[in-house]
């Protein structure tokens, strides 16, 4: 008879074999994929090769960022922060103990990545995290091109007006409460997420210091009945050693694990106790 095929062969174990083998390169070309970011993997001993396993990482791939530029994947230049810390003991997994100041070694809870040194941006193009005095729809900004290759082109866009709601308490003037329970600043600002219009940032004027820093919301409490900002993470002293911004009015995305970092490192290494066990 002619024109049938299902005599000789069986067209329902030719469907499954083609998945299998459809499947198998499902998997095979997930697993390159994931290997865009965080490979090689690296071992402690200096004299073993980067682990590479199987698949091998995938050549890289260009990625055109929203707001203009472009990135690849996985980086040429592929650069890590500096670790200020080593191994307490030789053998593989020993905890790293911190050289110099602790709450600036990168190491532990205060490690952070080197995301792009650029503000995040809003969907009309300008920095997301801006401080009160700015977004106040009067002042024009300049769009930021995102990432590190390109030349995008410069569009300009405008805040909304924001204030602080009326019955919520407003931190500016406030004092700022260390875990030590002494005066450590006084906050002078406060920076909003126009987009998701929350607070992110206090801006705080340390004691004695001429310099402006940050401190994340999250690591805060707003006492409006004493008046006073409490952060338990840092002494009152460790305040104004805290990252700063380059710009007085923007902070990039870089700059926002660094500063939250540091404050996330007081939680362990703000004091000597907190190093020991609790029990």
């Amino acid at each position: 008879m002619k024109g049938q095929i299902t005599q000789t062969i069986d067209v329902a174990q030719i469907v499954l074999y083609a998945f299998w083998a459809f499947f198998a390169y499902l998997v095979y070309w997930l697993r390159r994929e994931d290997k865009r970011e965080g490979y090689p993997l690296e071992f402690e001993r200096q004299e073993t090769a980067p682990y590479l396993n199987f698949p091998p990482i995938p050549k890289p791939k260009k990625f055109v960022l929203p707001h203009g530029g472009f990135a690849f994947a996985p980086r040429a230049d592929r650069t890590e922060p500096e670790i200020r810390a080593e191994p307490i003991a030789g053998w593989p997994g020993a905890p790293l103990e911190p050289i110099g100041d602790a709450m600036t070694s990168g190491a532990g809870p205060g490690a952070y990545a080197l995301r792009a040194d650029t503000p995040d941006l809003t969907l009309d193009g300008v920095p997301k995290i801006v401080p009160l005095r700015l977004a106040s729809g009067e002042k024009l900004v300049t769009h930021v091109p995102q990432g590190a290759e390109g030349s995008p082109p410069s569009p300009s866009g405008e805040y909304k007006h924001f204030t602080i709601d009326a019955n919520d308490p407003d931190p500016r003037g406030m004092e700022v409460v260390g875990a030590d329970g002494l005066v450590g600043g006084i906050v002078s600002d406060v920076w909003i997420d126009v987009s998701e219009v929350i607070i992110r940032y206090l801006e705080v004027q340390p004691k004695g210091s001429s310099r402006n820093v940050l401190l994340p919301i999250t690591f805060a409490r707003i006492d409006g009945s004493t008046g006073t900002v409490t952060v338990k993470a840092v002494l009152s002293s460790q305040v104004a050693n805290a990252p700063t911004t380059r710009d007085p009015d923007r902070v990039t995305l870089r700059e926002e694990d660094r500063i939250c970092a540091y404050y996330g490192g007081g939680l362990l290494y703000a004091t000597p106790r907190r190093r020991e066990a609790w029990l």
